[in-house]
């Protein structure tokens, strides 16, 4: 576990140094394998590099400084990260990389492709066709073949009751699966998030369909930043249009219920104060999975836990909010350790579940494959690197030339 305190001062020299070493090794280090993977303990890879070399590094990493709380005790998750949602500002980590089953947290993902592309206030008569490929024993909302929805409707499907059959509507609606799921891997490149490969847009069990707590932070960072899912995310029930029940009835509408407890309270669990939201899952191959989101005192946290391993009821959320706690107790008495590549510019965190969401602004036809967003070019990090680099080492020489000619004189 790396749990540094604050670091005395490097000599000019020596941070000089530093920066030319820095710059050679960059020069020297040789082209890792595109894809490289490092046994799913955590960093190694390449690709994740994103947010910063230590969180790369398997373990825990924190930086306490002078009067910061220790870490909580009792955290098993496999993996987990707290960080601000304003700076993207990660405090603290757990195999921050990993690679794991992501469940219904990918959902975050999803809403991030699709939302923008309908208003909504649109609506859409189902079909058959629009439930097709949804994995057994999915949770679903109660979407029916024949009923017409609002797309409004079918976000809180996905973000109350985690539906499977809302999201292959939308996605339906969006062009076809294959499309959105092409269109949500190039949006995860786009943002960073390389640890993230999609094979269905409902977060269901699939062979090779992976994300990680970082890249769901990234997610959920730049989920905030947009008022309708915001507002999805922090509602805890809502009225969902009916339809014909098992006994043949027809049913106006009926009631659901967020399923994340955080905010809900349910099952035992107590309302987190402040909670905004984000996402919960659950799948077999996943454990539970939470993306969490807290705003005191004029912050506002991100808290993503995987798979806990303790065996407790209700584990990711005791968990989870023992990260927020100690997250809004450390507040300015931590160093980050990395970034969040996400840089959202505004956020809708206040009092969002009493605004409707407003009608998106983007026309509601799919964009073509070829224009989703480009893949994540990584010749364009090494250059900022190299770059950054040549700058270190061309700053430090010339301090050092300014000392000599100063007689060496220090503060």
């Amino acid at each position: 576990m790396s749990n540094r305190r604050a670091a005395p001062r490097i000599p000019l020299r020596v941070a000089a140094a530093l920066g030319a070493g820095c710059c050679l090794a960059v020069f020297a280090a040789p082209a890792a394998p595109a894809g490289a993977e490092d046994g799913g303990t955590g960093g190694g890879s390449p690709n994740q590099l994103a947010g910063g070399a230590l969180l790369a590094e398997p373990g825990v990493h924190v930086d306490l400084q002078d009067g910061a709380p220790d870490l909580p005790d009792g955290i098993s998750a496999l993996s987990w990260t707290v960080s601000d949602a304003r700076t993207g500002q990660v405090l603290a980590a757990k195999n921050a990389h990993r690679e794991l089953p992501p469940a219904s947290t990918l959902k975050t993902l999803f809403a991030l492709t699709v939302l923008p592309r309908f208003p909504a206030s649109e609506t859409h008569k189902v079909t058959d066709e629009d439930l097709l490929g949804i994995g057994e024993g999915s949770s679903l909302v109660g979407v029916q073949p024949g009923q017409t929805y609002t797309v409004a409707d079918l976000w809180r499907g996905v973000f109350l009751a985690s539906g499977n059959d809302a999201v292959h509507v939308l996605a339906h609606m969006n062009g076809s699966v294959a499309l959105t799921v092409s269109q949500m891997q190039a949006k995860a490149r786009m943002l960073g998030a390389d640890d993230t490969h999609v094979v269905s847009p409902d977060g269901y069990d699939n062979p090779g369909q992976v994300s990680s707590a970082y890249d769901l932070a990234v997610f959920a960072r730049a989920g905030l930043a947009n008022h309708d899912f915001a507002s999805y995310a922090s509602t805890a029930s809502a009225e969902f249009p009916g339809g014909h029940d098992a006994q043949g009835d027809y049913v106006k509408s009926f009631g659901i219920q967020n399923t994340n407890r955080l905010l809900t309270g349910a099952q035992g669990v107590h309302p987190y104060p402040g909670l905004i939201g984000v996402k919960n899952g659950y799948t077999t191959n996943a454990g539970n999975t939470l993306v969490a989101a807290a705003e005191r005192d004029g912050r506002t946290l991100i808290v993503t836990v995987m798979n806990p391993q303790s065996g407790l009821p209700q584990a990711v959320y005791t968990e989870a909010g023992k990260l927020l706690d100690w997250g809004f107790a450390a507040a300015g008495h931590t160093t980050s350790i990395g970034t969040l590549n996400s840089a959202p510019t505004a956020y809708h965190l206040k009092s969002v579940a009493a605004q409707a969401p407003a009608p998106a602004r983007q026309a509601p036809h799919p964009a073509p494959a070829e224009h989703s967003s480009p893949a994540h070019d990584n010749t364009s990090a090494r250059a900022w690197y190299v770059g950054g680099g040549l700058a270190v080492l061309a700053a430090g020489s010339v301090l050092l030339l300014r000392r000599k000619a100063g007689g060496g004189r220090g503060r």
